[in-house]
């Protein structure tokens, strides 16, 4: 296991713990990102739980290599789910999205590499 794979997954798990909350408690700026994209606000709650169960993944992963690799393979497709979800709205600030899926895809291969 090497050191910038376990930077890359806890940076990647702090991340998003930190934007699941956000989501669960309905920040205004998520509100407002969430419209753009045509996500009903119903959701938000579903969306922060999954993106906080990611980050429980990804550090439980850490011990346990199988959890690690189901939850790294989620947040990859949560986060391509989300740039299709932002560009079939026509909603073009894809950089939250994209630096998530980007993290994440680095956390995959670093973690693959180990």
């Amino acid at each position: 296991m090497s050191i910038a794979f376990v930077v890359v997954d806890v940076l990647l798990a702090v991340a998003l713990a930190v934007s699941g909350t956000f989501a669960l408690i309905h920040h205004e700026r998520v509100l407002v990102a969430m419209a753009a994209a045509g996500v009903p606000e119903s959701k938000l709650t579903l969306l922060g739980a999954l993106k906080v169960a990611g980050a429980v993944g990804l550090l439980v992963g850490l011990a346990v290599p199988w959890i690690w690799a189901a939850a790294v393979v989620g947040v990859v497709l949560y986060f391509a789910g989300a740039i299709v979800t932002h560009l079939r709205a026509r909603d073009y600030a894809l950089g939250p999205a994209s630096a998530f899926g980007l993290l994440a895809v680095a956390a995959l291969a670093l973690g693959l590499a180990s």
